[in-house]
């Protein structure tokens, strides 16, 4: 029997996770996620696929984050019919992300074409909401720790990552081998998620590498954040947090409730402002088993924030001045209602822009972390006089140590491991800490390789 893998996205890279796994005439499709942050890798979301969506027998996901999933309703719309598999929790929020992620791309379309900022005449959607809904048909919930049947000859089993509500480690049986994918690993101690569960015995390892040549610092988040809010409310300022509407916002939340309640930071309006965020906050308190917080703790944080669900109650934030916390997706700001906060917030000196997670290169996320002084948003050029803080801890990804002391006590001996999902730095610093620290096999692969699994 012939096993091969190939590496069609996450290579030199963050976003855009796509496995290709082939096995005894058997095709599935690990992840199938969406290319985000410098123009050349958005580009590749409207690629011709290098296989033919038809020919699939699966999909399985690894959690919901869209740079996984968010090509699943274009997949289906240009062919695929088959199961897409994925854990509960995932299936939940999938019907959050997925219609949502099909409206910001009819909304981007539309404003490209009302303003005339496309070379395309007219622009159009990579898919529609229409299309997003459509394809929520074709997912198939497994529980954790449950083997089942992905395509003939292949079975699948999650366990828990911890990275956010649904996220799970995946085991491919292809014949006599087994391919282990990580997804997102989360952290050991992270104050809302479980810590991600030991991996079991694997021939084939792919890992990602996004805090691959780094640690998180040892800051005491709950101090940083009560700072910059203290601060800020003493200039009268807006603190703005671009944060993903799944696990960064429903941490903040946390750790805004905790704050209050410690009289730690004034009672200033909080508003999430991200319908999906909201939704998604309510959900994570109906999966327990994926979170350490308790029921009254779930509570608090559902109500420590103004929802705004509409576009006349996010448009009414921005008549608002401060001071006043606004919690909106997307994370990198590469979409969203975060945009126009973005455009009337970011000329005063006197506001903050915090961001609470990792941000891709090309992203409009990373140019403000690294400093500019102009931020392009909806064709036109904005001026960055607001403070721009990032708060490293309270990343959702485990760092490089925290990966290591995750794999230690599974004492893996895979032939190989591909080393995936991380900008070129990451990705090979990781990959020699592995060969260094077990002596394994591991290599960085280049974007389309095919590599046949002995």
């Amino acid at each position: 029997m012939t096993t091969r893998i190939q590496f069609l996205g996450a290579t030199d890279t963050v976003t855009g996770s796509r496995y290709l796994v082939e096995s005894d005439g058997a095709r599935v499709l690990v992840d199938c996620g969406l290319f985000q942050g410098y123009k050349k890798l958005r580009e590749r979301n409207w690629a011709p696929l290098p296989f033919d969506a038809q020919s699939l027998d699966a999909v399985v996901l690894t959690h919901a984050h869209i740079d996984h999933t968010g090509y699943v309703p274009k997949l289906c719309k240009v062919g695929f019919r088959g199961p897409v598999y994925c854990t509960h929790g995932t299936r939940d929020l999938l019907q959050l992300l997925l219609p949502d992620s099909g409206y910001l791309q009819e909304e981007d379309a539309r404003r490209a074409n009302k303003y005339g900022y496309t070379r395309h005449r007219p622009a159009q959607p990579l898919y529609t909401r229409e299309d997003a809904e459509r394809s929520l048909a074709q997912l198939q919930p497994i529980a954790f720790n449950e083997r089942f049947d992905v395509a003939k000859g292949v079975t699948g089993t999650f366990t828990r990552a911890g990275h956010i509500v649904g996220s799970g480690c995946l085991a491919l049986r292809a014949g006599d081998r087994t391919i282990t994918f990580s997804g997102d690993v989360g952290r050991p101690n992270d104050p809302i998620m479980k810590p991600p569960e030991p991996l079991g015995p694997t021939d084939y390892l792919v890992i990602e590498s996004t805090y691959g040549d780094r640690r998180h610092p040892a800051e005491e988040v709950p101090e940083t954040l009560a700072r910059v809010v203290n601060e800020t409310v003493k200039k009268n300022g807006v603190i703005l947090v671009p944060s993903f509407a799944v696990g960064r916002s429903q941490h903040l939340l946390h750790l805004v409730a905790k704050l209050r309640g410690e009289r730690r930071i004034p009672e200033l309006p909080v508003f999430l402002d991200s319908p999906m965020a909201i939704n998604a906050t309510k959900l994570f308190c109906a999966h327990k088993g994926d979170h350490r917080l308790s029921e009254d703790q779930c509570h608090a944080m559902c109500g420590s924030a103004q929802y705004s669900k509409t576009p006349e109650d996010s448009k009414a934030i921005d008549r608002r001045s401060g001071p006043m916390v606004i919690v909106s997706a997307s994370g990198m700001a590469t979409g969203g209602r975060i945009l126009h906060h973005l455009r009337r917030f970011l000329p005063d000196e006197n506001n903050v822009v915090l961001f609470v997670g990792y941000q891709a290169a090309g992203t409009r996320g990373r140019s403000l972390v690294d400093g500019t002084d102009e931020l392009k948003i909806h064709g036109q050029y904005v001026t960055v006089r607001a403070r721009v803080v990032q708060v490293q801890g309270l990343s959702a990804h485990a760092d490089y140590a925290e990966m290591i002391d995750w794999l230690k006590p599974a004492k893996l001996s895979p032939k190989r491991v591909f080393v995936t999902h991380g900008e070129p730095a990451a990705a090979d610093a990781f990959r020699r800490r592995l060969k260094d620290t077990f002596l394994w096999d591991s290599v960085v692969p280049d974007d389309g390789s095919k590599w046949n699994l002995e």
